[in-house]
């Protein structure tokens, strides 16, 4: 259940039906544990999440909603919970959560159905972002998204590159040698290297930083000044000023066409990418490896499950959760999806150690990305960090379609993010 970041898409809502015997009629009965109504966002193929929950549990009805991108899925529950009529089970990317967070009322606190006794099975920086200060518990984290490079074997072999993933890995221990190795990509080739610079550089590079957007501290809002999303930012820049990306903003029909007939060579791969490039790509089923992050670790994303405290149905939502987020149901799904568990308990398990991905050459996916959470500072996401984030992205996606002027970009986001958030 595993998607962090998806293109603003079209606010119409898409109504996926996982349950055979399911309906568009209303939202049963109030304290029914046999069907609920489930809001995610898309991008993620969160049906094969809930066809596998059926399979387990053929009494229980879900009408899933798939309702837009993660941004939008958020906004969407914020009308809804102004006006009452929520559904019982939704799912929050991380960025959004701490909002949230900030308005527990909204939300059953999930000790009422067992989460105190089951928050030790997660890792605890994850669990700590949808828990109060007074210890409430607003949702159960379903990912990390701990972070790795997806590339074109074929593509590389074709430029004069090693295809090797080790060899890979060691071609850019930094973000300025992943820059100079694209450089050498397209002059032999005089194609693009990487997809796009603010998704694959920007924001892979700001989520390996100590402190983001707000100070760990004082939590403060701190983006403006803060050394390391400057960086992260000018690291973008100087991807783009290189003339080595495509252009395609991720998850764009641009960017899955140009992914299929491999108009780029290498796109970010954070571990619940790896479902979307199955998806949007079959045809290059072993094209693909897998490398080590500049930087060699890091995350980007995450979500939570929340019940939302109007749910008519919460108790089948909290059965679902239970299931679905167990360590149990955390491995089965990596093994299904490669969305990497938040239960570190899982992280040794020969299952997970062992399995190689088929559709990625083989790759160790299990190896290579809890080695990629390892050491990881955590830093603290605030209120308004999606916001900041989209804003960044923004500028940095107006410079590359050469709507902007990257002298201009930095002052342009900061000044578009104060009058977005008031600070």
């Amino acid at each position: 259940m595993k998607f962090r970041f998806a293109a603003p898409v079209a606010l119409a809502v898409t109504l996926t039906l996982a349950a055979a015997g399911c309906s568009g009629g209303s939202t049963t009965a109030a304290g029914d544990d046999k069907s609920f109504e489930f809001w995610s966002f898309t991008g993620i193929n969160q049906k094969a999440s809930v066809q596998d929950y059926r399979k387990e549990h053929p009494d229980v009805r879900v009408k899933l909603t798939e309702v837009g991108s993660s941004t939008e899925t958020a906004q969407a529950l914020t009308t809804a919970l102004a006006g009452g009529k929520v559904p019982d089970l939704v799912l929050i990317q991380g960025d959004d959560l701490p909002k949230f967070v900030q308005q527990p009322q909204n939300f059953y606190d999930l000790r009422e159905f067992g989460a105190d006794k089951v928050k030790g099975d997660y890792l605890d920086w994850v669990m700590s972002q949808s828990t109060t200060e007074d210890g409430q518990i607003i949702g159960v984290p379903t990912d990390v998204g701990g972070m790795a490079v997806a590339y074109r074997k074929d593509l590389f072999k074709a430029a004069g590159l090693p295809t090797d993933r080790k060899e890979v890995s060691e071609l850019w221990p930094t973000w300025d040698a992943f820059i100079e190795t694209g450089k050498k990509y397209t002059k032999a080739t005089g194609k693009p290297f990487v997809d796009n610079a603010p998704t694959s550089v920007f924001y892979q590079a700001v989520n390996q930083v100590s402190e983001k957007y707000y100070d760990n501290d004082d939590r403060s809002p701190i983006y403006a000044k803060n050394p390391q999303v400057k960086e992260a930012f000018d690291t973008a820049l100087k991807t783009i000023e290189a003339g080595i990306t495509a252009k395609q903003s991720s998850f764009s029909n641009g960017w899955s066409a140009g992914m299929a007939r491999g108009k780029y060579a290498v796109v970010a791969a954070p571990s619940w990418m790896l479902n979307s490039i199955r998806t949007t790509a079959p045809g290059t089923k072993g094209k693909w490896d897998i490398a080590t992050i500049p930087g060699g670790s890091g995350n980007w994303g995450g979500s939570y499950l929340a019940i939302p405290r109007n749910a008519k149905n919460p108790k089948a939502a909290w059965n679902y959760i239970k299931a679905t987020q167990s360590p149990k149901g955390q491995l089965d799904h990596f093994l299904d999806s490669g969305a990497l568990p938040t239960t570190p308990s899982v992280y040794e398990d020969a299952r997970l150690t062992s399995m190689k991905d088929e559709f990625f050459s083989e790759a160790p996916t299990g190896q290579i990305y809890t080695k990629s959470l390892l050491g990881l500072e955590p830093f603290y996401i605030g209120p308004d960090s999606a916001i900041i984030g989209q804003e960044f992205l923004n500028a940095l996606t107006d410079v590359e379609q050469g709507k902007g002027d990257p002298a201009k970009a930095w002052d342009t986001a900061v000044k578009n993010i104060k009058t977005a958030i008031g600070q």
